[in-house]
């Protein structure tokens, strides 16, 4: 007897799956199907971005070879050439590839003497909020030397201000450049200050304290 009922009751159990197979078989496949799909997508999506790097990589350095052969003959046309060549390059790049030849698109015009060109290129890399930080404030620190006495004081200082903190990679320079806007507007009190903290800063490039001490030395009539 307990045969049977063990056969009956495996028989019911047998019948139970198959009817649970038939109602929830195509939901279970179709989400097997949907995890499996959403693996290859993302390893397909790793792969595009891995090919779209390289060949971002290949086409910056490049056009980063072609400024170099450039050599010091270099002329201002063609830096204004190079620049809107980065700038091309950029409109498609991947981030990080975006972000340098920005910067470098901002050099070039700079040293074209085309300076709003760069401080716009400097700022846009500066409000990108998916460039790397470092390259962000590296960004901003460009832009404020560069404004400093071609852009109000007033907008300087409210760029300035977050760079000159010491949790910032670049405070010291940051630094040098509040020294010498106070020096501008006459602050000297001020500007002896910032000046006499980079000379005691250890973490100061070495380019800098030299510079506060110089400054320093001339403003305390030495």
């Amino acid at each position: 007897m307990v045969d049977i009922f063990d056969e009956v009751a495996e028989d019911l159990r047998t019948e139970r799956a198959a009817k649970l197979a038939r109602r929830y078989g195509g939901a279970v496949i179709g989400v097997a199907v949907l995890v499996l799909a959403a693996v290859a997508a993302q390893q397909g999506w790793a792969w595009y971005q891995d090919q779209q790097n390289t060949k971002a990589a290949t086409a910056y350095l490049a056009l980063s070879k072609q400024i170099a052969d450039a050599g010091t003959g270099i002329t201002n046309a063609q830096r204004r050439g190079f620049a809107q060549a980065e700038q091309s390059f950029a409109a498609t790049a991947p981030e990080t590839y975006r972000t340098l030849a920005g910067l470098q698109a901002a050099s070039l015009y700079a040293d074209a003497g085309q300076l709003q060109e760069a401080l716009a290129q400097w700022n846009a890399v500066g409000e990108d909020p998916h460039a790397d930080p470092l390259l962000v404030n590296a960004a901003n620190l460009l832009w404020v030397q560069h404004a400093l006495g071609n852009v109000p004081d007033a907008e300087v200082a409210v760029r300035l201000a977050p760079l000159t903190l010491e949790t910032n990679p670049f405070h010291g320079l940051a630094q040098e450049v509040q020294a010498l806007m106070y020096i501008s507007e006459g602050k000297t009190d001020l500007a002896k200050a910032v000046l006499e903290q980079l000379t005691s800063d250890p973490a100061a490039p070495e380019g800098v304290s030299n510079r506060a001490q110089v400054l320093l030395a001339q403003l305390n009539g030495q």
